[in-house]
């Protein structure tokens, strides 16, 4: 038998030579011409649009579907150019993206775009470019996703905008300030600036709780077309109008995009103001509201959003403070005020445990010999970055924050120490008497009784020769635990005084029936007596009737700001009993007290 093979004929009788196919094979080959014919029929059959594109981004082939999306026949579409047809090279990114899918260096890629339709509407299509296996062309498939897409809008819409004013909402204007922020004065048709008008609802509350919230809601949707109406009659930029949002409760926000400068946005404030002054008319319910606005005006350069907000935020609270239904601009002196009120009030309490606070020590004479009597007792702070601070810096911030109780008992160990040992180093002479300040907060928020009997026990020194200031406001109308801590003091031999008399409630009548046992009397009064040449009658006549009435009361009296010795001789004259201010010496170190102890001030 020969080594050739055989195979069948056409009468099913073998021919020598010829090879007769596997069974298999052909079975095979019939599969895949079959396949093939089903993939065909399934692309030209399928709605979802596509066509095969070969490596130069020529349409090899296309589907009824696409066609149809760009009104044309299949056939019309051949050797086009895929990109032209779905707009993929209008952006460089994805023109590198495309191309490297064709260049087989990238698996698949996929893009939203714009696409006119042939009845002259746009629509939304998801473009996804992908090899084709075992071939070196790729399929562009085009999904129609306008509905897809507006119903994303309709949601962002909704979740971007306040469901009861219909303005954008805070999401939406944080979004559009970062992207204003992102601008600058390079590009085209850009100021480089930003403006804000930050506005909150004067006494709004008041409506909710009296009208109900329905009225309220309809009030604020009604607030906010009238501020809608006056952005848009400030004019347009290449932005569009002036974004106006509601941030939340009864606050709004005017962003002013390439503003021209701060009159710009003043004007805009302005215009706000009048506008919300006119009465509103809510189905027949008439309300009148104000507003307080915030205005800021920068460059864009060198802005955060989170910066313009704080000065926003802070500035609107100024308005608030300065009265309300009104504009104020941002101040940056201002603010830095305010900056350096936080951070001194940050590090007030711990600057008492680091020694940072000092004594000095201004002398109360007697007018009638000039011997020094006491002193009183201020207090320095010697701050690491802002230098020697007075107490009028940081003691209204210790009252506001409660360290004035911590300050205040440091304050007054320190003073009653030193007190007792100008006494030790002077023995022959009457000792001096310390006067320091006492806040009110000090009473309720301390047992001010116990530290002073405390403080006294421990430096020895005697009560009599402490002597503690309130203020006139402080004292006069004092009930409860402040009149009980003083009559307590008073009781235990502590000298109580009024700082600051005469410019406060002077309540002559209750007067007495307070345990004090000097007057201070305001500057104001010695002042009047400055101009020598041409004294006022009525100033001497008020300073002579009031230290009668304290004499008569057993109290005595010292004259503050005593700058001139005509002003001292005047008050000498009028019977008052000690002096304090410049003409005898500022306030100054402890050891500078000691050489004025036993020493007359007057001349000669």
């Amino acid at each position: 038998m020969s080594g050739t093979s055989e195979g069948t004929g056409p009468t099913g009788v073998a021919v020598p030579g010829r090879a007769r196919p596997k069974i298999t094979e052909r079975h095979q080959v019939g599969r895949s011409a079959a396949e093939l014919r089903d993939y065909r029929a399934a692309f030209n059959a399928a709605h979802l649009a596509m066509a095969v594109v070969d490596q130069d981004g020529l349409v090899v082939t296309a589907n009824a579907a696409l066609a149809t999306l760009f009104g044309a026949e299949p056939v019309d579409l051949l050797e086009r150019t895929a990109a032209d047809l779905v707009d993929l090279a209008s952006d460089r990114r994805t023109w590198h993206a495309y191309r490297e899918v064709l260049r087989g260096r990238r698996s698949r890629f996929r893009c939203t775009r714009r696409l006119k339709h042939p009845d002259g509407r746009a629509l939304w299509a998801e473009v996804t470019v992908a090899p084709v296996p075992d071939s070196r062309n790729v399929l562009l498939s085009v999904a129609d996703i306008s509905d897809r897409r507006e119903l994303h809008a309709r949601l962002r819409h909704l979740q971007m905008h306040d469901a009861v004013t219909r303005l954008p909402n805070r999401t939406l204007f944080f979004e559009r300030l970062a992207t204003a922020l992102e601008s600058s004065a390079y590009d085209q048709g850009s100021t480089g600036r930003v403006g804000l008008c930050y506005l909150d609802l004067d006494g709004f509350k008041a409506v909710n709780d009296t009208l109900g919230h329905r009225v309220g809601d309809r009030l604020l949707a009604a607030v906010a077309r009238r501020l809608t109406e006056c952005a848009d009659g400030d004019g347009y930029t290449r932005s569009g109008g002036h974004l106006v949002a509601r941030l939340g409760g009864d606050e709004f926000a005017i962003l002013v995009e390439d503003s021209t400068g701060t009159d710009q946005v003043a004007d805009l404030a302005r215009s706000v103001l009048v506008a919300l002054q006119q009465p509103f008319d809510l189905d027949g319910q008439r309300l009148s509201v104000s507003a307080s606005i915030g205005v800021v005006e920068r460059t864009v350069a060198g802005t955060t959003a989170t910066g313009l907000m704080q000065a926003a935020d802070t500035t609107l609270y100024w308005a608030k403070a300065d009265g309300k239904a009104r504009w104020t601009l941002f101040d940056p002196e201002r603010n830095a005020h305010r900056m350096t009120r936080q951070a001194l009030s940050s590090t007030l309490r711990p600057a008492v445990e680091r020694g940072e606070f000092a004594l000095e020590y201004q002398p109360l004479v007697g007018l009638a010999d000039g011997m020094t009597r006491g002193v009183e007792a201020l207090v320095r702070w010697n701050h690491p970055q802002f230098g020697t601070l007075a107490p009028n810096r940081f003691i209204g911030i210790a009252e506001e924050d409660g360290s004035i109780v911590q300050l205040g008992r440091w304050v007054l160990r320190t003073a009653c120490r030193q007190a007792r040992r100008w006494q030790q180093e002077h023995p022959g002479v009457p000792p001096l008497f310390v006067s320091v300040n006492v806040a009110v907060r000090q009473v309720w928020d301390s047992d001010l009784v116990a530290d002073v009997a405390e403080i006294l026990a421990e430096t020895g020194l005697a009560p009599h020769l402490l002597q503690l200031e309130l203020t006139e406001s402080a004292v006069m109308g004092s009930a409860g635990r402040p009149l009980q801590a003083l009559q307590a003091l008073s009781d235990m031999g502590v000298q109580i005084a009024i700082d600051d008399f005469g410019t406060g409630y002077s309540n002559l009548a209750y007067l007495s029936r307070l345990p004090v046992s000097a007057l201070k009397l305001d500057g104001s009064f010695v002042r009047g007596f400055q101009d020598e040449a041409h004294p006022n009658p009525a100033d001497e006549t008020i300073v002579e009737a009031l230290v009668q009435l304290a004499h008569r009361l057993g109290l005595t009296v010292t004259a503050e700001c005593v700058e001139t010795s005509g002003q001292a001789s005047r008050l000498r004259s009028i019977g008052c009993d000690t002096g304090q201010g410049w003409l005898y010496s500022r306030a100054v170190a402890p050891d500078r007290i000691g050489a004025m102890i036993g020493v007359s001030a007057l001349p000669g």
